[in-house]
């Protein structure tokens, strides 16, 4: 990219153009790293300004973190399904959307899934294994309030991310992520006011997980629906009968992209 000629072109929209190479690059490559500001002035052809105006559109984004000072920098950061949780979170808290009105979009959304889990060919070689260690692991923290609601969200994080349909994954999972933080949140609230739901009431959750695995497993797909719409508004219950009037809160979808940041979607 040469400006040679171009002094009248508008920095903005040079930096623009930049932005918009420098983006094809980081969606299209999962291992892209930034070159140098310098580096960047002498592949594009164009003035610094042009460069760090570029970097900060894609900092907006949510795609890069520029690092100032003497270590400065870009790090590169591929968006995933916390980040459009949180980006989508912005848009429902604006929109004045309400959890209940979240929860019941999960509701039609999230139990396909599980259907469709059901319906893969290989489902008991990869999909019930991963669900039932994620079981296991949400068992024995039992008793650790917080520790278990996080781990009893990795399962629905596991059946969603099993959706053969990739727009459906990706979709699905963002609304997922989105209720998962302000699952996690209530639950540190009733933590620490003592009000958390009884062991029995975990114990109960987990069992109803591993029933859903057995329809996954024998690929009735019908009833691993119904019986994830059934658990699913059942564990929503506990935060609508608080919360539910709330407004959804992307800060705290935010509050949480670091603990999740090293999520992979387990399907390719």
């Amino acid at each position: 990219m040469n400006t040679g000629g171009r002094g009248r072109v508008p920095q903005r929209r040079i930096a623009e153009t930049v932005a918009d190479e420098l983006r094809d690059h980081i969606l299209a490559d999962d291992n892209y790293r930034l070159a140098t500001q310098e580096q960047l002035v002498k592949d594009f052809g164009v003035s610094y300004p042009s460069i760090r105006e570029a970097l900060r559109i894609l900092e907006t984004e949510g795609l890069v973190t520029v690092r100032r000072g003497n270590v400065g920098g870009a790090d590169v950061h591929r968006p995933d399904e916390v980040s459009a949780a949180y980006h989508l979170g912005l848009s429902l808290q604006a929109a004045r959307v309400t959890l209940r009105d979240l929860a019941s979009g999960l509701q039609m959304l999230e139990p396909l899934c599980a259907s469709e889990c059901a319906k893969r060919a290989d489902r008991n070689r990869v999909v019930v294994p991963a669900l039932t260690a994620s079981i296991d692991a949400s068992a024995r923290k039992i008793g650790d309030c917080v520790a278990f609601t996080h781990a009893a969200r990795e399962f629905h994080d596991l059946v969603v991310s099993f959706t053969p349909n990739a727009t459906i994954r990706y979709a699905v999972s963002s609304y997922v992520a989105l209720w998962s933080a302000q699952e996690e949140a209530w639950a540190e609230a009733l933590t620490v006011r003592g009000e958390y739901p009884s062991e029995g009431e975990a114990e109960e959750a987990v069992r109803t997980h591993r029933r859903i695995v057995e329809e996954i497993a024998a690929g009735r797909s019908a009833e691993a629906e119904r019986l994830a719409r059934v658990h699913l508004a059942a564990t929503q219950s506990l935060v609508l009968e608080r919360f539910g009037e709330t407004v959804v809160n992307a800060s705290v979808a935010m509050s949480r992209q670091a603990i999740h940041s090293n999520r992979r979607s387990r399907l390719t």
